[in-house]
């Protein structure tokens, strides 16, 4: 009679279960969508209470957008879906390595590779009426995971009035949606007739904490910028060719020591064909640095090239050809 009694009151599915009652949910419980059912008592995991609390009547509905974690041990991860930020669903992320002792958070992605990849996003809008929009890019590595997704923060009425030429803010998200690296680009001029304030950005991994600058050179026909640690100490040099003009060809600008005489790396702006080089602004780089390079300067190499994209092919058509030459 007691048994039966027990078994009459036993606690209903939305409710916690008593230290007492056996440590997993009974048959009868569904569980999440998507949940396939416990296969059985488990220990408890250290520094947690004994056996399961059992379910919640007010389970709560995961984001919309969210696509699940995958199987334990699955190398490849994919993003959930920035509503805010635009970035594309569905892409594999590249799996986060163990980060160095030393290593700034979010840029252990850097540590293992040599090349990144970054490919500006097509703005339809911007394509069909040429209002300037916020750019948005994806940066990978050279399997074509995903290791970050940058977004400009930039108001409406700053990149409508002052074109490519205008300051910006550069986010660099990792893919759970944090900034990892902030790209500030102030105000400057783009004659080169007024050394006295030429371009200019700063890079901070994470926002707030500077790891390093990229300060354009004056030359009368060559675009040369100095690369500088937090210290505002010289680390390397770029150039470029006299020419800026990427038809047909990509365009070279060369990673060098500091007393230009060996060639480390090269950032390329690559040719994506006519149709998208004439109606567009969308272009696509490569990043090529040592191995072994410091994870700050990769960073900044980073950096540099959103400066140059900015600089030189920020313009869809006949616009990029007019400003091709320095």
């Amino acid at each position: 009679m007691d048994k039966q009694h027990g078994q009459m009151n036993a606690p209903d599915p939305g409710t916690n279960f008593p230290a007492a009652y056996p440590q997993y949910p009974p048959a009868a419980f569904q569980g999440p969508p998507g949940h396939t059912g416990y296969p059985g008592p488990q220990a408890p995991y250290p520094g947690t209470q004994a056996g399961y609390p059992g379910p919640y009547a007010n389970y709560s509905v995961p984001p919309h957008g969210y696509s699940g974690a995958g199987p334990v041990g699955f190398p490849v991860q994919h993003q959930p879906v920035y509503n805010q930020q635009g970035g594309p669903a569905g892409t594999p992320w590249m799996p986060a390595p163990p980060p160095p002792s030393d290593c700034p958070p979010g840029l252990e992605y850097l540590t293992q590779i040599d090349q990144v990849l970054i490919h500006q996003q097509v703005e339809l809008l911007e394509v069909l009426t040429g209002f300037e929009t916020n750019n948005k890019y994806e940066i990978k590595n050279s399997l074509g995971q995903r290791i970050y997704f940058a977004v400009e923060d930039t108001d409406c009425c700053t990149r409508n009035c002052c074109g490519p030429n205008r300051p910006f803010t550069m986010r660099i998200l990792d893919l759970m949606g944090r900034e990892v690296i902030t790209l500030e680009r102030p105000l400057r001029c783009t004659s080169c007739c007024c050394p006295c304030c030429l371009q200019e950005i700063e890079i901070c991994a994470p926002p707030g904490v500077p790891v390093g600058y990229v300060s354009q050179n004056w030359h009368p026909c060559l675009p040369v910028f100095t690369v500088q640690n937090e210290r505002r100490e010289d680390i390397l040099k770029i150039s470029g060719p006299c020419v800026v003009c990427s038809c047909c060809a990509d365009v070279d600008f060369e990673i060098k020591s500091l007393d230009e005489k060996n060639v480390v790396g090269k950032i390329s702006k690559q040719w994506t064909g006519f149709v998208r080089e004439a109606f567009t602004d969308a272009d696509n780089f490569g990043i090529q640095f040592p191995l072994d390079l410091d994870v700050k300067m990769k960073a900044v190499m980073i950096g540099t090239c959103f400066l140059i994209d900015f600089m030189f092919f920020e313009r869809s058509g006949g616009q990029e050809e007019r400003a091709g030459v320095w």
